[in-house]
């Protein structure tokens, strides 16, 4: 396997010239807007949270909190039931994602991202006409369950869809998705600040997403993968006649994965028991370390908190709204400069790249912090700081959006062979909802402790999955999904694990 005009050429295996058609395109846009529902609601969390009249109702203890004289600026937020509101969804999420590798089996993709919109919306509207924290808990949880659902399927959707050379272009549309979620939330959020009833349009609103991505997902054809997998070939090859375009010759690319699907049914086994075999050990480390260490990067934990990180250290509320905005757009921004590069100059490349940049800005924030509010956190920080602290955040956003935040959704929809895909999406994105919830439910109350430590917590972090990816993650750009074994065979230390054994083999039966 060697690098060509910046992408890999396969020494085994099948290389199908799918080419970028409009079809093709036009899917992979729709499907990936899946992604709203996600960015939606982490962009509105943490502005509704800083809402007088939401905090009012819901949670005055936080108000009273805020009103006494001598407040630490990292304590003023620390309440469990306030960070109960936040990740509830990700329980909810976690368990919907274990779930939702059954339905993709046998249901589809495309019905299963159709199901999580539905339920995503049905959340909203409770979320928005909440009455009390027992409704506020259940709307959350249903939007839980949507997420789940979405963030399962839809990844393994692009993968299956977009063209093997484009295939990391398509997949970070997801994350963009979720980026223009982010920036759109904080936006109606600064919006619906100033009114009594705006926390209720802010949680209200995010049924337009979701009536957005599940009318999309109801418009376009299930994957030729998952399709043939249920059975449905004639479907399955008019699926990718329409995505490789009208003039190629889809046969050879339609037997391989009608074969894929028989040596996988041949096998007959659990996918949850055949994953754990050793020869899908390095998969398996995989689909757990990236979502794991993509949360640990401490982005989402920001990206909620936005609005109350930035009151905390000087910024009055309608400033700490447009300072998530800026947030938002920058890592929206840079996302797009992933989508154009990650064929081009690998997988690894960014993630690299992207983690040194992250750990200096995490590292840099600290010092800031510390300089500036003391050890204590009771010293008022002046306006210049508080605006560097937002720059290097911007330079932290930035480093994630071209880095870990679209290539921890690629990664794990992509390495695993036909049968147990669904499985290995499953449990990656079980382990980002379970990491999230541990991370949100402690944040606030870490920063209250640790101060500008939690700062240093997440660099050690991002400094540690760097010298991971250096060391443990092969290069997937260009590799055709039924190939990706190659690349597993080939690696210094996960080729003891991945010996070919064609009897047992699911990736090919040759």
């Amino acid at each position: 396997m060697a690098p060509v005009g910046g992408f890999a050429v396969i020494g085994a295996g099948s290389d199908f010239k799918g080419k970028i058609t409009v079809s093709v395109l036009i899917t992979c846009i729709v499907a990936a807007s899946s992604g709203l529902i996600f960015g939606y609601d982490i962009g509105i969390s943490g502005g509704v949270t800083t809402m007088v009249p939401f905090l009012q109702k819901f949670f005055p203890s936080i108000l009273r909190k805020a009103a006494e004289a001598k407040t630490n600026m990292y304590c003023m937020y620390d309440s469990q039931v306030l960070t109960s509101f936040t990740s509830s969804l990700y329980i909810a999420g976690l368990v919907a994602s274990l779930v939702a590798s059954r339905l993709t089996a046998t249901l589809g993709r495309k019905n299963t991202m159709v199901l999580g919109g539905c339920t995503f919306l049905v959340g909203a509207a409770i979320n928005g006409g909440a009455a009390n924290i027992a409704m506020l808990i259940l709307g959350r949880i249903l939007l839980g369950f949507g997420v789940g659902f979405t963030n399962q399927a839809t990844p393994v959707y692009l993968s299956e869809v977009a063209p093997p050379r484009w295939r990391g272009a398509f997949n970070t549309g997801f994350q963009f998705f979720i980026g223009i979620g982010v920036v759109a939330a904080n936006c109606i959020n600064y919006g619906t600040a100033k009114h009594s009833w705006g926390w209720r349009l802010s949680l209200g609103l995010a049924i337009v997403p979701a009536a957005i991505m599940t009318t999309g997902a109801l418009l376009i054809s299930d994957t030729p993968s998952s399709l043939v997998e249920r059975g449905k070939l004639a479907q399955a090859k008019k699926s990718l006649a329409k995505v490789r375009g009208k003039n190629t010759d889809v046969e050879p690319e339609l037997a391989d994965l009608i074969k894929s699907c028989e040596i996988a049914k041949v096998a007959n086994q659990e996918p949850f028991v055949t994953i754990f075999e050793r020869q899908y050990r390095p998969h398996l480390v995989m689909a757990i370390a990236i979502p794991f260490f993509q949360q640990v990067t401490g982005i989402n934990i920001i990206a909620f908190y936005a609005p109350v990180l930035f009151q905390s250290v000087g910024f009055g509320s309608d400033s700490a709204l447009i300072a998530s905005i800026i947030l938002g757009v920058v890592n929206l921004g840079s996302i797009l400069v992933s989508t154009f590069v990650v064929d081009r100059y690998g997988r690894r490349f960014l993630f690299m790249l992207g983690g040194i940049q992250m750990f200096v800005c995490q590292v840099a924030v600290a010092c800031v912090l510390e300089a500036t509010t003391g050890v204590s956190g009771s010293k008022h920080i002046s306006k210049s700081y508080a605006i560097l602290v937002l720059v290097l955040m911007c330079t932290y956003a930035a480093g994630f959006g071209w880095s870990w935040g679209p290539l921890s959704w690629l990664i794990p929809s992509e390495i695993f062979p036909m049968k147990i895909r669904p499985t290995g999406q499953s449990i990656s994105v079980a382990v980002n909802f379970a990491t999230t919830f541990v991370l949100s439910q402690t944040f606030l109350t870490m920063l209250c402790h640790f101060k500008f430590g939690t700062f240093l917590f997440y660099a050690g972090w991002i400094a540690v999955m760097t010298i991971f990816v250096a060391f443990f993650l092969p290069e997937t750009k260009g590799i055709p999904l039924d190939s990706m074994y190659t690349v597993w065979e080939q690696h210094w230390y996960w080729g003891r694990f991945v010996q070919r054994q064609p009897s047992q083999n699911l990736y090919d039966g040759k």
